[in-house]
């Protein structure tokens, strides 16, 4: 599991190339699925709070095997959720509320089973199913990651066009590089910086 201090992710020396003031106090939701890429949603949830948004993280529990909820938490200031049954004390459901709370989604990392989840209106997760209750008012912006051959299948890509032609949600990257599984080809996620330049276009045309 990646280990990271809040100080790592809370430096100065980030390269901010998006307008700050377009994030201040703007109700950002961050979705976490599980890749190696998690540890760079670290760093864009840390750039989002640094430039004053309002940040929430939800979790697949696959994403929790890769960086801890603390870790999140931390960098947001806010509580974590990874689970649909953890405020069952609460009269509303926790799904509807993340997802009429958010006036932009990002999906960072955006596995191929989270983009088929999407696309098929597969609501079987916390993640899966705020995305399928979130208003089709709300711009949503994915970061897929994945193994070069799993992005290049065509039922993958069938999925992404399905997100992008039927949900109108947008996808950002990837990437051609390095990945986990020690080849070069497309499926890295885009870097946060890249993510929120791109983010930001979308949530001002909203």
């Amino acid at each position: 599991m990646v280990q990271l201090k809040v100080s790592d992710m809370t430096s100065k020396t980030s390269q901010n190339t998006s307008n700050s003031n377009t994030w201040q106090d703007r109700q950002v939701l961050v979705a976490v699925t599980g890749g190696i890429a998690c540890y760079k949603a670290c760093t864009l949830v840390s750039r989002l709070a640094q430039q004053g948004a309002q940040v929430r993280v939800v979790m697949t529990s696959s994403a929790t095997q890769f960086v801890t909820p603390l870790t999140f938490q931390s960098l947001s200031n806010q509580a974590v959720h990874t689970s649909l049954w953890e405020a069952m004390d609460r009269p509303d459901a926790q799904h509807i509320g993340l997802a009429r709370w958010a006036e932009l989604v990002i999906i960072a990392p955006a596995t191929a089973n989270m983009i088929a989840k999407a696309a098929n209106g597969i609501c079987d997760d916390l993640v899966s199913t705020v995305l399928n209750a979130t208003p089709q008012t709300t711009p949503v912006v994915f970061a897929p990651a994945m193994n070069a051959d799993m992005w290049a299948n065509p039922v993958t890509q069938r999925n992404v066009q399905t997100v992008q032609e039927l949900l109108h949600w947008q996808m950002v990257g990837p990437e051609e590089g390095w990945q986990a599984c020690r080849t070069l080809g497309a499926g890295r996620m885009s870097e946060p910086e890249t993510i929120l330049i791109q983010a930001e276009q979308v949530l001002t045309q909203k």
